[in-house]
């Protein structure tokens, strides 16, 4: 039986939710330059993966955290995946603005949170870890009981790994960078040489291509 990384990834593949530009690379919000980017979002527009993840997501939570008792998306890209997962785990949902909106009440908390509730938080992906955990201490202040982050894919960055250690906060994803590209390699995705600039970029991100 194939394990729930390679299953996850193999399906990030199918759906085109993984793009590559070696040619031209994508360049994030934090101004680094990428190979590859991994949308995420597309998950929702396919039942089969959608609705594979989603239980995947609900199985991680109740094996790690079997005493939460609020989910929480980190806005925008987790909101619809963490409404799902809390519909089928019967949890109150919250989410998490990455800022205090500047209108209305200002919050940056969404839903009704009660004090000491046990909240794990739910992202798409990892990257340097900053929005997650930005949540993370977020709920904190709130006085909320942070048991953990599940996400679905992480780039397996260094920085992001010593962050979440900092911040002892921990991480379950359900797959990683290193299982994409190999199911991508084997998928006959990317060539052998791509394969080889994918883990170079992945050693540094922050200089990769300039």
């Amino acid at each position: 039986m194939e394990s729930v990384e390679k299953k996850v990834a193999q399906q990030l593949l199918e759906i085109e939710a993984v793009q590559l530009n070696i040619e031209k690379p994508f360049e994030w919000a934090s101004g680094w330059l990428s190979p590859i980017y991994c949308d995420n979002r597309k998950i929702l527009s396919v039942p089969a993966a959608r609705n594979f993840i989603c239980e995947a997501l609900c199985r991680s939570i109740l094996h790690n955290y079997p005493s939460v008792e609020v989910i929480a998306g980190v806005a925008t890209g987790a909101i619809a995946m963490g409404v799902l997962i809390a519909n089928r785990l019967d949890k109150p949902f919250i989410y998490v603005r990455p800022r205090r909106k500047d209108h209305g009440t200002g919050a940056r908390i969404e839903g009704t949170l009660e004090s000491k509730s046990r909240v794990v938080i739910v992202e798409d992906l990892i990257s340097t870890g900053n929005s997650a955990l930005s949540a993370a201490e977020c709920l904190r202040m709130s006085c909320a009981d942070v048991l953990g982050v599940v996400a679905i894919f992480s780039y397996n960055f260094d920085v992001a790994r010593r962050a979440f250690e900092k911040s002892n906060c921990e991480l379950h994803t359900l797959t990683n960078y290193d299982t994409l590209i190999q199911e991508a390699a084997n998928s006959n995705y990317v060539s052998t040489k791509q394969l080889e600039t994918l883990k170079i970029w992945r050693l540094t991100p922050n200089t990769w291509g300039r």
